[in-house]
């Protein structure tokens, strides 16, 4: 077309008009009539495609179930067949799926265990200690997210800190990084948490008291939780935990997007999920209009900050969207993408751990009495008082009980990285270039060998020794982060493992200093859910009752 143009313009005459103006009109106009046509046909082809494996896909599987004859016995429970790999064993454990692969990994010598998925897909699990420093620590850099991990994840969490590899990530570690300091998690728990709970939390929970009726705990945690970050990292207060519990329409909705995108994180066959996406079908269309909304509600918070920071060029303290908005970043979907990040990481980590540790505490009066008994021995008795962060750092007891429900039910119970490069982990797993590894810290908690043959049982003494300088007081005896990664470890340790604690602690006792807290049903045994993180199904309904002050 260059030569073409160039030709007509040195030589002008009719012929030249209709070479030069009419025949370069055909052609655009059958250009662009091509590319409809290939559109359509490509559209058609997809349609096809999905179609077809919608029809053959059940049958090829019906025939296998009839034909059982010649599976792979790779692994006894997971029998493997061709092309399918181990889908009908992970199918029927669908519902219990991290408790399954627990299951298998704890049955290996190694305690590592390959899951064949359909296609020839293969995953790696493990609860190895020596692997997952490999993986965290020693080789850390052969071990990113990965670039699948981050498609699949990228509509939700965007490039936000935990779908994030190389630079994006550390620019984003070190910026946050500097909002867990002393001095903030001294106001942090001083101020935010102790005015959530004397403003909200124990007025709901008492009445509920005053009532006698049954409330769900794991909501009421949620909610206290989703406040408490959404003030300190965003200076933004949903008051979302009101006496009222009234209805959340945006907890829903991310509720709803959390547990679509972990459905499509764990397809077993993924390009049926981009196959529903690019066609706007089924559970990726409504996960779609979820993520919408929940878009929405980050960029208010974020024009709402934005808004702020125009009407005045300092604040009393500078929170975490701040530090974003003002280091520079024009970009407001990646802005966006941290807070969606943020928001999960405070709203769902700490109150699942909580909402577990009530639970256990519920069946072990002797904890309870134990914590009751620190919690006593407190300097400053009432919530605020001014030596609250000195009180909560003391409670070692208190602490040792957290991490012990959380060794039983940790927050986020698999963690997945990606091989950059062919490897070999230290139990001697050959890993391929590419292959999705997981680290299992609800398995590594369950390792006899690591924490010996108790290790079914809630006993916050394993964590813990008689301080030799003073009799009668505990000293706390953590374990490596490699062999409790509740918090992950190396390089992408968790920044707020601090807060964590010191907020946990502080609910713990603003709640049981006034309250006792039971099942509403007795003998209540929870149903383990996990999209992300680990949850009770239905939630967790309890009676509150005032305790009886001696």
């Amino acid at each position: 077309m260059q030569n073409l143009t160039s030709t007509c313009s040195m030589v002008p005459s009719p012929f030249n008009y209709y070479k030069c103006a009419v025949i370069p009109n055909i052609h655009m106009q059958y250009s662009n009539h091509l590319h409809k046509t290939m559109d359509l046909q490509s559209s058609a082809l997809g349609y096809f495609i999905f179609f077809s494996i919608s029809l053959l896909f059940p049958l090829l599987i019906l025939f296998l179930l009839k034909n059982p004859s010649h599976p792979s016995t790779a692994t006894a429970t997971a029998p493997t067949y061709p092309l399918l790999g181990s889908i009908l064993t992970i199918w029927r454990n669908k519902q219990r799926r991290v408790q399954w692969i627990s299951d298998m990994i704890l049955s290996t010598p190694t305690l590592t265990f390959t899951l064949h998925r359909p296609l020839g897909y293969r995953q790696l699990f493990t609860a190895n200690a020596a692997n997952v420093q490999h993986l965290l620590k020693n080789h850390f850099y052969n071990y990113p997210k990965g670039a699948a991990f981050r498609a699949t994840l990228r509509d939700f969490l965007g490039d936000g800190i935990f779908n994030a590899d190389a630079d994006n990530w550390k620019f984003q570690r070190q910026l946050s990084s500097h909002q867990f300091n002393t001095k903030s998690l001294r106001r942090f728990v001083e101020t935010v948490v102790d005015e959530e709970l004397s403003d909200r939390l124990v007025p709901v929970l008492g009445g509920a008291a005053s009532s006698a009726a049954a409330v769900d705990l794991q909501d009421i945690l949620q909610r206290f939780a989703f406040d408490n970050i959404c003030r300190i990292a965003f200076g933004y207060d949903p008051a979302y935990l009101l006496p009222s519990l009234p209805e959340v329409e945006f907890a829903e909705v991310f509720d709803s997007a959390l547990n679509l995108i972990s459905e499509r994180f764990n397809s077993n066959i993924p390009f049926l999920w981009k196959i529903n996406r690019a066609l706007g079908l089924g559970k990726e269309k409504k996960l779609m209009g979820k993520i919408d909304e929940v878009r929405e509600f980050a960029k208010k918070i974020m024009r709402e900050k934005e808004s702020e920071l125009r009407r005045r060029s300092t604040l009393e303290s500078e929170d975490l969207l701040s530090s974003f908005l003002r280091s520079g970043q024009s970009d407001e979907e990646f802005v966006v993408d941290v807070v969606i990040c943020f928001i999960l990481a405070g709203r769902d980590t700490t109150s699942a751990a909580l909402t577990w540790f009530f639970w256990l505490l519920s069946s072990h009066p002797e904890v309870e009495a134990e914590i009751l008994r620190e919690i006593n021995q407190g300097k400053d008795s009432d919530i605020g008082g001014g030596g609250a962060y000195d009180e909560v750092k003391s409670m070692v007891y208190t602490h040792a009980a957290i991490s012990e429900a959380m060794r039983l039910y940790p927050p986020v119970p698999v963690s997945t990285k990606s091989a950059l490069n062919d490897d070999v982990l230290p139990d001697g797993t050959v890993v391929r270039k590419g292959t999705r590894i997981s680290y299992h810290p609800y398995a590594m908690g369950r390792v006899e060998e690591v924490w010996g043959a108790d290790w079914a049982e809630f006993r916050p003494r394993r964590w813990l020794e008689e301080a030799e300088e003073e009799k009668g007081r505990w000293r706390f005896v953590g374990r490596d982060p490699y062999t409790y990664p509740v918090f992950q470890a190396g390089p992408r340790i968790c920044l707020g493992k601090d807060m964590a604690y010191l907020q946990m602690k502080r609910v713990v006792a603003g709640i049981l200093r006034r309250f006792t807290v039971v099942p509403a049903e007795e003998g209540f045994s929870p149903v383990y859910v996990s999209d992300f993180t680990s949850k009770m199904k239905g939630g967790f309904m309890v009676r509150v009752r005032d305790r009886v002050r001696s």
